[in-house]
């Protein structure tokens, strides 16, 4: 970064008001803040250039086109009135493919750029680094795993509920999401997972029988305890039912 013209790199800049002459933060040092807090900020370089203004709003599906319209205008409602006192955190709940991930980095993004510390964390990957930090031979950053999900400004955990459920997975993910709810610390999650209140029980196969089948619910993944403390500390957006974006981009790059 070259040198800034108003401070000369130091930070501060002279002013003069009613004959007086101070020293007042120059405008160059928010610039480098932000800079600082992406590079920490921990975004999967597959979605370093996501935003809010580039989600891709299918148009030739007037249903689709309706509903992620819908789900957009939530999520920048969201960044616009943050954070928000009754519900400082979001929670985008649907399928694989519809844009999930995209649009929390992106609010995540947005936040980075008012000043706001963020930090991105994959579930099963927080989860693995927080087991490994009751190693003893695991190094020190591993050991701070669990602190730091507990302590960041703004944590965004990224497909919630995609682990193999054990006792300890689940009381965990309640301690963290309990007490970022007790200390109204903002958490943006995505999840895979059903839930019987936003999407309604989903069929995961049908047996030989013909009975239905269905998927381990949001609740019956993380615990009824971390489900009812995250409903109350977040937004909740359910994406609608649209063909698995990734699989369309794929096809698009084949023809």
């Amino acid at each position: 970064m070259e040198k800034c013209p108003k401070c000369d790199g130091t930070g501060w800049k002279i002013v003069q008001k009613s004959g007086l002459e101070g020293a007042t933060r120059c405008e160059c040092s928010a610039i480098t803040r932000t800079r600082a807090l992406k590079d920490s900020s921990r975004i999967p370089p597959n979605y370093r250039d996501a935003s809010l203004e580039n989600f891709e709003i299918p148009q030739d599906n007037p249903v689709a086109r309706q509903g992620l319209g819908t789900v957009l205008m939530q999520v920048r409602a969201f960044v616009r009135e943050f954070p928000a006192g009754e519900r400082p955190g979001l929670l985008l709940v649907g399928s694989p493919g519809t844009g999930k991930t995209h649009l929390a980095v992106a609010a995540m993004k947005a936040l980075l750029d008012r000043g706001h510390e963020c930090l991105f964390f994959d579930y099963q990957n927080l989860l693995d680094r927080i087991r490994s930090g009751y190693d003893a031979a695991s190094g020190a950053a591993d050991r701070e795993a669990y602190r730091t999900a507990l302590d960041a400004e703004v944590l965004v955990l990224d497909d919630l509920g995609a682990h193999r459920v054990t006792e300890w997975v689940e009381d965990t993910v309640t301690a963290i999401i309990t007490y970022r709810c007790n200390h109204r610390k903002p958490l943006i999650a995505t999840t895979n997972l059903p839930d019987d209140d936003v999407t309604g029980r989903a069929v995961e196969y049908t047996s030989a029988g013909g009975q239905p089948v269905y998927k381990k619910s949001l609740s019956e993944t993380i615990g009824a305890r971390a489900r009812s403390r995250l409903f109350e500390m977040c937004r909740v957006v359910n994406m609608p039912a649209v063909v698995d974006y990734r699989v369309q981009m794929g096809r698009g790059k084949a023809r």
